[in-house]
């Protein structure tokens, strides 16, 4: 074995001794940088180095080494949960977006004075230093080593040893097991079956902070026992931390859940089931304001408005191709007449079906169908969120249709028209997400015309200017796709509009228009939902204004306020002129104190408050309050009315 090792590190070639680690080339401390990449690997920092090796460092503040932060801390709170619960028997612990969760199954749910016990030992775990320490293992070993993990054990069967399939657990071709090792005996203190890679010692995890407990089916199958998954955060230090949970203090004022609730919009009756809101007469008038404006929009950009029913047989999903690909996400089919049927889960198949109802010139085209249509797909119980993860919703559907040479000025037209759509509801913060097919066999049609089709996608979303993140495997069955992602106030990213290109429905409906020579051909055909779906746009709307909505969609734009009883004609008077300027206005004439009426007024969030006394009716004026709180005396009537006006027309907020 030679004494020295040539290596890359950095970008720069080095020469280091034989048996240099990843750490010890890079001087890693194991705070700024916790795990290196090795030819493209995360390792551990204690791997050791071999001839021609590329070794990057991986930091603590990268998104890789937030995951290997998080992954660490996982494995550190399964250690105290089985030292306090030694009758726990371990699930799995994965890394996820802002944190971590490991599932476990106990005899009785964790209870918050748990989460405190076990955080507790945590924090001492971490402190004392303890070393993670990587071993590979063969089948038979894990098998012996952890008998007593019975959930383990069923990992080591479905993927050890030759499995080609990777999670957090095992590694494909070679098993490894972590080991909690004391630093100064080398003691173990706990081990867990996993392929890493992991921090070098429990002092390189700077901050952490358990969050909830709740229950999860095992490998995420109902048929499967109920484990207790806790649920913590993890990141590259305290500050860092302690922004994030301000985010979430933040959310959770905004949540449109609670919102909804506060303010009179929506609510999930039990009565009807998980995941199906109704709508009450405030929240209708947003949904109504909101379909308003798209259908404007849409008839100004030369749409046309379709209506297809609720139900189909499902042979009309064979032909689509979803039910091979999509049938986990729809609704349990029902016998009618003999005939299977099915309420649909997207409206596209109809749609395919209005374009083939009769011939079809390339004059027509492109000739776009839209629809405000119900769909309903199955979601798992354990997945519905409010308005944004529902089981019913109403997708602003539309389906285009081309020609291979309108193809690509269709998509930038469209683009261009979703994002401008989604300025005018006050989202301006934008990337692009490119969703295309991998090498799974979860794909239909002619490879070439995906690439054909990924193409013509990617050129339009680079030559937008806006950022573009690749999401490979993320495209639908039939077609890739872009999605716009956009931020909140609060920075927040959110998946909104689509447009999927479909080469593989046309031809599955038998699909064709006359071109211009004569000959039949098969149009292209593009999916695009601008809201996603009204229900969970509404919900995104919510949390992003905090529920002051602007004007223009404020259930109640005008509250009006009278200082006494002898006021309320006056504010009617008012009242009645802004109706016929279309504004939404209520005049309080409750026997509430005037301040009162104000404070109930900022509760729900009115844009605008009129007040009226003795002096304002001998001037013809009000005093104009805004939801912030500041007020102008004084203005006239006609005045107050022309701004209001203005600041509906413009959709501003204020």
């Amino acid at each position: 074995m030679s004494a020295e090792l040539r290596i890359t590190l950095a970008g720069a070639e080095r020469v280091v001794a034989a048996g240099t680690t990843a750490g010890e080339a890079l001087e890693a401390d194991g705070r700024t940088v916790i795990a290196a990449r090795v030819n493209g690997e995360a390792r551990d920092l204690a791997h050791p180095l071999a001839q021609d090796d590329v070794v990057e460092p991986i930091e603590t503040g990268s998104d890789e080494g937030r995951a290997i932060v998080r992954h660490s801390t996982a494995h550190v709170m399964a250690q105290a949960v089985q030292e306090l619960f030694p009758d726990a028997k371990l699930g799995i612990g994965p890394p996820v977006e802002n944190g971590f969760y490991y599932d476990f199954d106990v005899k009785e749910a964790f209870h918050p004075d748990d989460l405190k016990r076990i955080e507790k030992r945590m924090r001492e775990i971490v402190k004392q230093g303890q070393l993670f320490s990587r071993r590979a293992v063969s089948d038979e070993e894990a098998r012996e080593e952890l008998a007593g993990e019975p959930y383990k054990l069923e990992l080591i069967g479905l993927k050890g040893g030759a499995a080609d399939e990777e999670s957090v657990e095992v590694g494909a071709g070679q098993l490894t097991i972590y080991d909690n090792l004391d630093a100064k005996t080398g003691d173990l203190q706990w081990k867990d079956l996993c392929r890493g890679p992991h921090v070098p010692s429990t002092r390189s995890i700077p901050a952490f902070k358990l969050m909830r407990s709740g229950g999860a089916y095992w490998r995420g199958s109902e048929k499967n026992p109920q484990l207790q998954r806790i649920y913590g955060t993890a990141w590259e230090s305290r500050d860092k931390q302690d922004e994030y949970l301000k985010l979430l203090e933040e959310a959770e004022k905004r949540d449109h859940r609670k919102l909804g609730v506060e303010l009179d919009l929506f609510s999930f009756p039990p009565e009807l089931g998980s995941g199906l809101p109704i709508f009450h007469p405030k929240g209708g008038i947003i949904r109504k304001e909101m379909e308003d404006y798209m259908r404007r929009r849409q008839s100004e950009a030369g749409y046309e408005f379709v209506n297809t029913p609720h139900i189909t047989k499902s042979s009309l999903f064979e032909t689509s191709g979803h039910l091979p690909w999509y049938a986990d996400d729809m609704f349990p089919a029902f016998e009618l007449e003999g005939t299977e049927y099915r309420v649909k889960p997207m409206n596209c198949p109809m749609h395919n079906l209005i374009f083939r109802a009769r011939g079809r010139s390339y004059r027509e085209l492109p000739l776009r169908l839209c629809e405000f249509g119900s769909v309903y797909r199955y979601e798992k119980s354990g997945v519905v969120h409010g308005l944004t993860r529902v089981r019913g919703m109403t997708q602003d559907d539309a389906h285009i249709y081309t020609t291979r040479e309108q193809m690509a000025d269709e998509i930038k037209s469209l683009l261009r028209f979703v994002l401008s759509v989604l300025r005018d509801f006050g989202l301006s913060d934008f990337y692009l997400e490119l969703s295309t097919r991998d090498d799974s066999d979860k794909f239909i049609g002619d490879p070439a015309e995906w690439e054909e089709a990924t193409q013509a996608l990617r050129q339009v979303a680079t030559e937008s200017g806006l950022e573009l993140v690749d999401d490979p495997g993320g495209a639908a069955f039939y077609g890739p796709k872009i999605s716009v992602q956009a931020k909140d106030a609060i920075g927040r990213t959110w998946q909104l509009s689509t447009i999927q290109l479909d080469l593989n429905q046309p031809k599955r409906f038998g699909l064709e228009y006359q071109a211009a020579d004569g000959s039949r051909q098969t149009p292209v055909m593009i999916h695009r939902a601008l809201f996603g779906s009204v229900e969970r746009f509404l919900g995104v709307l919510t949390e992003h204004y905090a529920g002051a909505f602007p004007p223009w969609l404020s259930p109640v734009q005008v509250a009006g306020i009278p200082i006494a009883d002898a006021h309320v004609p006056y504010l009617q008077d008012v009242a009645k002129k802004l109706r016929e300027r279309g504004i939404r206005v209520e005049v309080d004439a409750a026997d509430d104190r005037m301040q009162k009426k104000i404070r109930n007024a900022q509760k729900s969030k009115v844009p605008f408050m009129l007040l009226a006394g003795d002096d304002d009716i001998a001037n013809g004026a009000v005093s104009f309050r805004y939801r912030n709180g500041e007020q102008k005396n004084g203005v006239p009537v006609e005045e107050a009315i022309a701004e209001i006006v203005n600041a509906v027309e413009r959709r501003v907020q204020v």
